[in-house]
């Protein structure tokens, strides 16, 4: 690994230190929280709707974890304001370590991608197509 990694890693840092977008929302249109039992990771996102429904106005998100997936989830909360709940939908593993620049370890996957999982599914809730109480990272 060389410098570039060095970079993300100090984003994945400044991102737990300094996490964007933590915190309540009042009057979201929808909020939905996760776990990832073998890390101790909690998040809950909540995602505020332009007019049309459909696309992702703002997000925040709270919870408490690993530096990796409260780094995550501040800055899925950055990339997602814009995107339409599709573009959510079609967010997968790749896409998240993409995000994070740095080589994620399968130990450490289910962290990485704890709060994208818990906004497409907070969405699919939203939308009426399933019903879940809670995510988790567990199958």
């Amino acid at each position: 690994m060389g410098l570039g990694s060095d970079m993300y890693r100090q984003q994945i840092l400044d991102h737990y230190k300094n996490p964007r977008n933590k915190g309540e929302m009042s009057d979201p249109d929808f909020s939905h929280t996760g776990e990832n039992p073998s890390c101790g990771d909690t998040i809950t996102v909540n995602v505020s709707l332009e007019d049309d429904g459909e696309t992702i106005e703002f997000v925040t998100f709270t919870g408490n974890g690993c530096a990796i997936s409260q780094a995550s989830a501040s800055m899925l909360s950055e990339r997602l304001q814009g995107m339409t709940l599709s573009e959510l939908d079609a967010m997968d593993t790749d896409d998240v370590t993409e995000m994070l620049g740095v080589d994620i370890s399968p130990m450490r996957i289910k962290c990485a991608v704890l709060a994208r999982q818990v906004a497409q599914d907070g969405a699919a809730i939203h939308r009426g197509d399933v019903e879940i109480e809670q995510t988790t990272t567990e199958e």
